[in-house]
């Protein structure tokens, strides 16, 4: 399958199961993104200590913002 042919077969099943509407608020929700993701994730995660992880994490699961 070539590549726009999964993306075709992708929105069929989109518009399928949640109708052209939901589809594209979808679509529209998840965007395409850009750049080097695996680039900018290592930067912010060295930019993050453990202790500051887990400070984040226990305080989310609080529910403190």
């Amino acid at each position: 399958m070539t590549p726009v042919e999964l993306r075709q077969k992708g929105y069929d099943i989109l518009v399928k199961h949640l109708g052209q509407v939901d589809a594209i608020r979808f679509l529209q929700q998840t965007g395409w993104g850009s750049g080097d993701y695996t680039q900018e994730r290592q930067e912010t995660r060295d930019k993050v200590t453990r202790e500051e992880f887990w400070s984040d994490l226990q305080r989310i699961r609080n529910g403190k913002k």
